[in-house]
């Protein structure tokens, strides 16, 4: 509830409302406190999720409908899972794509076809979150999720109800004990480049951070990662030979150009480079996949064929994955000379990297105006 509110008021269905409530449910310990608590429980948070799932109504079996594409890192999450969802939304899929922060506004966490859901949806999928944790909470102890756990949930209930083909899902923080990881079947797994952080949660090294990361590994799920360093790709190789899970480290994006030319990114740095490539092998093994249901083929066929632990596969990028419709009547130019990448319309998930690109809000105004 929302202090110094009667709940009367506190259920008024709007989406202003909505708002407050979602902020109410902010953690009330200090920082210190909480650390504390995650620090002696890592699992507790997501132990808990499993509870508070059950209580919205939706199965984990459920969540397999969802057709995951599941992406960690410390750099280039967002971007990533941007570029993910923009290739695939080029094949006409409808989409979902979750991630965090947000930049200006709750809605950009939650995006239905590249656009944050409108205040309309954000309104009625909250309240159908909300009241039925609120609802069953005294049989529960009276615990309610706090805000990106309930953001959690609700976007698995706005992707279940919307019947998105595919959800491309950022991880919160970490991997192993993030919120996100109670999927339990992806169809595909990524990790972007590993770099220290959130070092009194996840481990002052690079490996014990890879170790992290690699919680989002599942058995026999195809998984590819960026180059990394030696030390935490020894990691990330070690943990997905113990969970099963095939993994695969992507190609340099350069080595794409000697088939299609120069590639150009609309976002600068290298990194972006490295990012574009993961991209190109996350949404190429979630279409193998796709094929491999249609046609009613051998799972296992949809798999890679080079030895998990070494270079994924070099293929030829389709006209859809090289240019991506940016609107339902915009033609594809993968035939002309100089094929690029526009990945320069795709809006990434927020984070405190992401906001110190120059330009940024062009990218906001060009590519993702919110619906109204």
């Amino acid at each position: 509830m929302v202090l110094g509110l009667p709940a009367a008021v506190n259920r008024t269905k709007t989406f202003q409302g909505a708002v407050c409530v979602l902020n109410s449910l902010q953690y009330k310990s200090s920082a210190s406190e909480r650390l504390h608590v995650r620090q002696e429980n890592p699992g507790l948070q997501l132990q808990n999720m499993h509870g508070f799932l059950q209580r919205t109504g939706i199965t984990v079996n459920e969540l397999d409908k969802l057709n995951v594409i599941h992406v960690t890192g410390t750099k280039g999450k967002g971007s990533t899972c941007a570029f993910t969802e923009r290739v695939l939304r080029g094949y006409g899929f409808k989409t979902g794509f979750y991630s965090s922060p947000h930049l200006v506004h709750v809605r950009e966490r939650i995006r239905l076809n590249g656009r944050p859901i409108s205040e309309q949806l954000f309104c009625k999928y909250f309240w159908e979150t909300y009241e039925q944790l609120e609802d069953t909470k005294d049989n529960r102890g009276g615990s309610m999720p706090f805000y990106f756990q309930l953001l959690t949930l609700m976007a698995f209930h706005v992707f279940l109800q919307e019947r998105v083909d595919v959800a491309v899902i950022e991880v919160g923080i970490g991997g192993q004990y993030d919120c996100t990881n109670i999927i339990r079947k992806p169809w595909v797994c990524g990790i972007t480049s590993l770099e220290l952080d959130h070092c009194s949660l996840l481990g002052d090294t690079l490996e014990k951070i890879a170790w992290q990361k690699a919680g989002i590994f599942k058995p026999g799920v195809p998984a590819f990662t960026v180059r990394q360093k030696a030390g935490p790709l020894r990691v990330l190789l070690h943990r997905a030979e113990d969970i099963r899970c095939p993994l695969w480290v992507c190609p340099e994006l350069d080595q794409y150009e000697t088939l299609v030319g120069p590639v150009h990114l609309g976002l600068t740095g290298e990194h972006q480079r490295s990012n574009a490539s993961l991209a190109l092998q996350l949404s190429n093994s979630w279409l193998q996949r796709h094929r491999a249901r249609e046609t009613g083929d051998d799972l296992s066929l949809a798999l890679p064929s080079c030895r998990p632990g070494s270079q994924a596969a070099i293929f030829q990028p389709s006209s859809a994955m090289l240019e991506g419709k940016l609107s339902a009547g915009d033609r594809l130019v993968g035939t002309e000379p100089e094929v690029e990448l526009r990945f320069c319309h795709l809006l990434p998930g927020w984070s405190s990297h992401h906001r110190q690109h120059a330009g940024l809000c062009q990218l906001v105004q060009t590519g993702n105006d919110a619906q109204r």
